[in-house]
């Protein structure tokens, strides 16, 4: 099973130019995927640096890739004045059999001072063969350390409450809008978590081993390779990784590899690529 999380700020290159072709061309590149997992994406949402004007991007991606089910997750959505909505969040595409989906909203405590998006974690089960797994995207909040540790509380609790549903017994009754069966304990959790390694997020996040760090099981204490910072992109100033993959203890073992693909300036973000044993 093969995994790309990627933040693609609505297509804009380190360049400063929106085109949205860079990216539907790297992610091709990459040869068959089971899911992509992309964060800033925006539907509509006029005014955004570097593009002449607001795309469909959902839309546009979605019809790049006919193989896969898209589900997009827009943290910020309302109307656009024409009788359609805009949106700007995360989107997946996922190939094969799709499960229950779920779009949350993650916290945002008020926080005087400090600028701040509504966030999302959009959540699906996906199944291959007899592996059945929650995959998860999100992107933190930037500016306000307070919403961002409120956040990796929230996902914390999250996996913490599909450990506990995991357990109860499966309804038999599918069709029912009451029978959803339990969420599987197998989870991955990938997007730009706006935190360095050696942060207290970080260390929020991996406490007692509820997420794992894909690249720390994969590469011990290899320092993470940068995922923003390079290909002279306006932001930031200094390279370093703030996007991540990790994993649910009851996934660790099916870890094959996981790698930054810094050869893309299609974005300020690079790629990350994870590899599971289906």
């Amino acid at each position: 099973m093969r995994i790309l999380s990627w933040n693609i700020q609505w297509g804009r290159g380190a360049d400063g130019r929106v085109a949205l072709d860079r990216t539907i061309e790297r992610l091709r590149a990459c040869g068959p995927l089971d899911a992509i997992c992309l964060q800033e994406v925006a539907r509509n949402w006029p005014g955004l640096k570097g593009g002449e004007g607001p795309l469909d991007e959902p839309a546009l991606l979605a019809a790049a890739f006919p193989g896969m089910v898209p589900i997009f997750a827009p943290g910020l959505e309302c109307g656009d004045g024409a009788g359609g909505l805009r949106g700007f969040g995360n989107l997946m595409l996922v190939s094969g059999e799709v499960g229950p989906v779920y779009r949350r909203l993650l916290p945002a405590p008020v926080d005087p001072g400090e600028r701040s998006l509504q966030r999302t974690c959009l959540e699906t089960v996906v199944r291959r063969g007899a592996r059945e797994l929650r995959l998860m995207t999100t992107h933190l909040e930037y500016f306000s350390a307070l919403q961002r540790r409120a956040q990796v509380a929230a996902l914390r609790q999250i996996q913490r409450d599909a450990l506990d549903e995991a357990g109860q017994a499966r309804s038999d009754r599918a069709e029912s809008l009451f029978g959803a069966p339990p969420r599987p304990a197998a989870a991955l959790l990938c997007g730009d978590l706006n935190f360095a390694p050696d942060s207290e997020e970080y260390r929020m996040l991996g406490g007692d081993e509820v997420w794992i760090d894909a690249w720390a099981r994969r590469h011990g204490t290899r320092r993470h390779a940068p995922t923003v910072g390079l290909h002279g992109a306006e932001w930031p100033d200094h390279p370093y990784c703030c996007d991540y993959v990790w994993l649910s203890p009851a996934l660790a073992d099916a870890l094959v590899s996981v790698e930054v693909l810094a050869d893309t300036a299609a974005s300020d973000h690079q790629p990350v690529l994870v590899e599971l044993d289906a």
